[in-house]
């Protein structure tokens, strides 16, 4: 008798804890998503489960809204900039991981004409450009110096504030040349009819460094909701993996989407999607290519990526 009621309390506490278990991961999912080529791999799954209280999707037009909304528990998943997840890595404490690669470089160079057909004719040249400090100039920088390019005294860089302002000016200076990453390569095109993409600064990275890639975007989680629901992360990652699919193999489809949740114009997306490197990127291929990536920013600014290179626990 006494054997019989164990095991009935045996089964019992299995059961209660399994439905424990599924009960924890049905919770809701928040995601939050940077406006931009980070969000368009994910716009078919938002819009599958727009009625859907699996998943509470926002989108964020600055990258200071993430942040906080992370290290505040209000979120649980972030598609966010590359070097920005190290950082966060670092200001929790270790509290961060990544899921995935999402977004390849985009950055490119574009002139208004045909002088500059690699690296080494930007020497001499006029280079409008935003992002000094951050991950834009430290690409930059990399990619000229391994070109034997000093970026102080071969050329001359002028630093704007923001990527119109580069359009601006190279509009103004029909010998300049812009960095500017897609989509606004696309938007840039439209409003100066001439200019055309020179180089692809994720091609002449790869030249360099066969170890790392130039990255824009990754999937984030808090460590303690992944812990706490594995099932509803493993249930994101399928989900998000056949959204990017979708988002490669039916980009007149996926550009509708992107122009109805005011990412980009659709006319924009449609045209950008080829150039914004949409990715799906995990396991070792994620560790050993964030890492590269990264390692090249900490040698260029320990600051870029919070401080210290992340562990091997940042890697889900």
């Amino acid at each position: 008798m006494k054997k019989t009621l164990s095991w009935l309390f045996l089964s019992l506490f299995l059961l209660t804890s399994l439905a424990s278990c599924r009960k924890e991961d049905k919770a809701t999912t928040r995601v939050l998503a940077m406006k931009g080529p980070t969000a368009m791999g994910l716009v078919h799954m938002m819009e599958e489960y727009k009625e859907d209280e699996t998943y509470q999707f926002s989108l964020a037009s600055a990258v200071d809204e993430i942040g906080p909304a992370l290290l505040t528990d209000k979120v649980d998943i972030a598609l966010i900039p590359a070097n920005m997840a190290s950082i966060l890595y670092n200001k929790s404490q270790g509290q961060i991981e990544v899921l995935n690669i999402n977004t390849g470089g985009v950055l490119y160079i574009v002139e208004r004409g045909d002088r500059v057909l690699d690296v080494e004719d930007l020497k001499s040249k006029t280079l409008y450009a935003s992002g000094k400090g951050a991950s834009p100039e430290f690409a930059l920088n990399y990619i000229l110096e391994g070109h034997g390019i000093d970026p102080l005294k071969d050329l001359k860089i002028e630093w704007k504030s923001e990527h119109a302002e580069c359009v601006a000016a190279v509009s103004a200076d029909p010998d300049g040349l812009a960095l500017l990453p897609q989509p606004f390569v696309t938007v840039a095109q439209s409003k100066v009819e001439d200019l055309r993409l020179a180089l692809d600064l994720a091609e002449e990275w790869d030249k360099l460094n066969t170890s790392s890639s130039l990255l824009t975007g990754v999937t984030v989680v808090r460590k303690d909701f992944a812990k706490a629901h594995p099932g509803a992360v493993k249930d994101f990652m399928k989900a998000y993996e056949a959204s990017v699919a979708f988002t490669k193999e039916s980009p007149e489809e996926a550009a509708k989407l992107i122009g109805s949740y005011d990412i980009v114009p659709e006319a924009v997306a449609l045209k950008a999607l080829p150039y914004c490197k949409i990715s799906f990127i995990t396991g070792q291929d994620l560790k050993d290519t964030l890492t590269g990536y990264l390692e090249v920013l900490y040698k260029a600014d320990p600051k870029a990526v919070g401080g210290a290179l992340p562990g091997d626990d940042f890697y889900y």
